[in-house]
């Protein structure tokens, strides 16, 4: 099954891609690797905001980032040309989380994107992963994430 198919299935419609919102690319291709910009927490309704550990549980975290995985898809599916397919694995991931100082379940939270790359590109969804917290993230959004690609 090809990659638009299984998110299509999935009632997933990738967005536009974002424009950066400072100076920086969105996404820079060197050979069959793809680096993408880290992709903040947002959703049809704008920016998903909050700070683990306080006003924002893990479930609501996760949710956020799933919404960072969606838009990473998303820019892999504007460096592929508009084609998805040309996508052949997640390397790694790298999550951050706008968490209190004693909040310790930044992997659970960073799991919502990683559980969504899984279910939408099987095997091709596993990745190496990084899940950190940060006291402050831009805009005050829960999550950033940033990914390499690999791409044909």
């Amino acid at each position: 099954m090809s990659i638009a198919s299984k998110l299509a299935e999935l009632g997933v419609t990738l967005p536009d891609a974002p424009a950066p919102a400072a100076n920086y690319v969105p996404y820079v291709r060197t050979g069959d690797i793809l680096y993408v910009s880290g992709q903040v927490s947002s959703g049809p309704g704008g920016f998903i905001t909050g700070k683990l550990g306080d006003d924002m549980d893990v479930a609501a975290g996760a949710a956020a980032a799933k919404q960072c995985a969606i838009s990473l898809l998303a820019q892999v599916k504007a460096a592929c040309g508009g084609d998805i397919d040309r996508l052949v694995r997640v390397v790694k991931l790298t999550g951050f989380v706008n968490s209190t100082a004693n909040f310790t379940e930044q992997p659970k939270v960073i799991n919502g994107a990683s559980d969504f790359l899984v279910e939408a590109l099987g095997d091709a969804g596993r990745h190496a992963r990084s899940a950190v917290s940060a006291a402050a993230l831009p805009l005050g959004v829960a999550v950033e994430i940033e990914g390499i690609f690999q791409i044909k």
